[in-house]
């Protein structure tokens, strides 16, 4: 026997149906946009033929750069260079010049890999969850982060730094570099910066090394350390900047 259903039925099976189909389009949106992003971090290293340059990419890397090891930094008038320490092992460089400065930290990656959008979605994620301010855009040297960081400021005080967070996925490496100071918000004062780490040469090593481990650096053969506010002595060197002294100074660490 069949019998008939009420109107009022009919509407909330129809309802219940409109429902369920609107959460299946949504679920698959979302996973269509999950899938998107990890496919955007996968990608392979695109070309760089600007550089940063592998080290069997240049003839002579120390032509006009300062030996690391890890990294050979293009020196130019004017520069001084600092390095950054964890434990005992040097793991960073910066380049100060005026009143801009770049930090340069090489790390080992995966062979067919990139892993900067990776980077790029942590580094956001971890400034955004301080209260941070991020903005993801196409720069000179390709896709960029350019932050507003959460600090201190000297009269105790809350306040932002503008930060720019760039990098270059190489064959087996990955460069980060930090601008700060003018550089990150006036163009006319970033050239030369974005220009250093376009020059910069990175040696990998051929020993085997887990996906994100910092490449380590050493101090030039002629090189001295000294600590941070000492006055330099002017000249022995073969750059205007005392580049052959070299001083520890205060590490820019990725905000996670």
């Amino acid at each position: 026997m069949f019998g008939r259903r009420n109107k009022k039925g009919a509407a909330e099976d129809a309802a219940g149906e409109a429902e369920q189909v609107v959460d299946s389009v949504d679920t698959e949106a979302d996973e269509e946009v999950e899938e998107a992003e990890r496919e955007r971090v996968r990608l392979e290293p695109e070309p760089r033929p600007d550089g940063p340059w592998d080290s069997t990419e240049v003839r002579d890397p120390a032509e006009g750069r300062v030996d690391l090891g890890g990294l050979f930094v293009p020196g130019v008038d004017g520069m001084e260079l600092r390095v950054e320490v964890a434990g005992d092992a040097i793991v960073a460089a910066t380049v100060v010049l005026r009143d801009s400065a770049i930090q340069l930290q090489a790390f080992a990656a995966p062979k067919r890999e990139g892993i900067w959008g990776e980077v790029r979605e942590e580094i956001g994620s971890g400034i955004t969850q301080q209260g941070g301010i991020i903005d993801e855009v196409e720069g000179p040297l390709g896709w960029e982060l350019r932050a507003q960081v959460p600090v201190q400021l000297p009269d105790g005080t809350g306040g932002f730094q503008v930060v720019r967070f760039v990098g270059v996925d190489g064959p087996r490496w990955f460069l980060r570099g930090v601008i700060s100071g003018q550089g990150a918000v006036q163009p006319q004062a970033a050239g030369l910066l974005e220009q250093i780490f376009r020059d910069t040469v990175v040696v990998r090593g051929e020993g085997p090394m887990a996906p994100r481990d910092p490449i380590v650096l050493k101090l030039p053969n002629d090189a001295q350390m000294v600590p941070e506010g000492v006055q330099q002595e002017e000249g022995g060197s073969r750059f205007s900047g005392g580049m052959g002294q070299l001083q520890r100074g205060p590490e820019i660490t990725e905000v996670r």
